[in-house]
């Protein structure tokens, strides 16, 4: 399912629930993924978050036994349990689980190759 709301964002989020852990050094705070895209993520936290904003951390997303995510983020907004993050890093194995996570999720790739120009605009 993919959010139709274009209020102006440059990459299109997918709503994929699935548990997720984000560690920050010898720290594991399990989580549940809310949405996901090329650029970042919203997850749901048992307790509101309290962690420093200024940390990065790692995500890891669990798609099967043989195939993760990993990227690293940080958080950019908060609003009780739920915490928005920022893709600060992902190697290109990872990108390329994401990349196809989100070109099935859309149904469309040529949608995917928008957010990918978009994602390589920010970065240049």
């Amino acid at each position: 399912m993919t959010d139709n709301n274009n209020d102006n964002r440059h990459f299109h989020r997918i709503f994929y629930n699935a548990d997720v852990t984000l560690n920050y050094e010898a720290i594991t705070l399990p989580c549940k993924l809310i949405d996901i895209s090329l650029k970042g993520c919203l997850l749901q936290f048992n307790e509101p978050w309290t962690d420093p904003l200024e940390n990065i951390y790692t995500l890891q997303l669990k798609l099967s036994d043989n195939v993760s995510i990993s990227m690293q983020v940080s958080p950019t907004h908060v609003i009780g349990n739920n915490a928005g993050f920022k893709c600060e890093h992902i190697d290109i194995d990872s990108i390329s689980q994401l990349r196809r996570l989100v070109e099935l999720n859309l149904g469309d790739s040529e949608v995917l190759e928008r957010d990918l120009l978009a994602l390589s605009e920010l970065k240049g």
